[in-house]
């Protein structure tokens, strides 16, 4: 079957999409797989001092960047630290907020629900791991001659393209939890960041050290996270 390589919508060009479609019984197969895959996915809060080479940080940066977004707007910046200092003075600042949270913010319930897990407010993953990405979303845009110029479902976006680049971590066989001190304000101001970008999400990013131990948890069942209406 021929069909136009593009056409035009509303006076933009539009193309041809590529779809792969599978017969039913691949479609299972891969779909199987792929959950398998990511469901030996695990927060790892010990990490390894092996290097990553940047070109690996760089696709899966690339990979999340594929993510959807609002009116195609990307209102994203991912931030990669691999800088020792830098990571030195990031976990001096998360551990101070960190400390607030758990002394004064946090209450004896969160409290209660985080011990399973052996979280603290000590982050030494922050200078061990070889590279930190955050994740930072931008409120709005700002022009090439300095005019605000508004992005839309931000926080929406950006998640989605945060768990695309947890997604991708893993598929690597890398390890990487969600660090998010809060308030992360320190982050922009650690990395330079202009005033029209908010700290997401820290992820640390790295090899597992050898051994880890994760917490013993199970995830709900479909039954428990699903309806179906048919």
């Amino acid at each position: 079957m021929i069909t136009k390589s593009h056409i035009l919508i509303n006076g933009h060009k539009h193309v041809a999409y590529q779809s792969n479609v599978l017969p039913k019984e691949e479609l299972l197969k891969q779909s199987k797989e792929f959950f398998s895959l990511l469901d030996k996915r695990r927060s790892v809060r010990e990490y390894s001092d092996s290097p990553v080479p940047k070109e690996v940080i760089e696709t899966l940066i690339k990979t999340a960047s594929t993510a959807p977004s609002g009116a195609h707007k990307q209102p994203w910046t991912f931030c990669a630290v691999a800088n020792s200092n830098l990571k030195t003075k990031i976990r001096k600042a998360a551990e101070i907020e960190e400390k607030e949270s758990y002394e004064s913010r946090m209450s004896d319930r969160w409290k209660k629900d985080l011990k399973p897990l052996g979280t603290n407010m000590h982050k030494p993953f922050l200078e061990k791991a070889p590279w930190l990405i955050i994740v930072f979303k931008k409120v709005h845009d700002i022009s090439e001659n300095g005019e605000k110029e508004n992005n839309y479902y931000v926080n929406e976006s950006v998640g989605i393209a945060c768990g695309m680049l947890i997604t991708a971590i893993h598929n690597a066989g890398l390890v990487t939890l969600t660090h998010t001190p809060s308030p992360m304000n320190f982050l922009a101001k650690l990395l330079n960041r202009p005033s029209n970008e908010r700290a997401f999400l820290l992820l640390p990013v790295g090899y597992p050290k050898e051994p880890t131990y994760v917490p013993d948890i199970e995830r709900k069942t479909l039954n428990k996270i699903a309806e179906f209406y048919e």
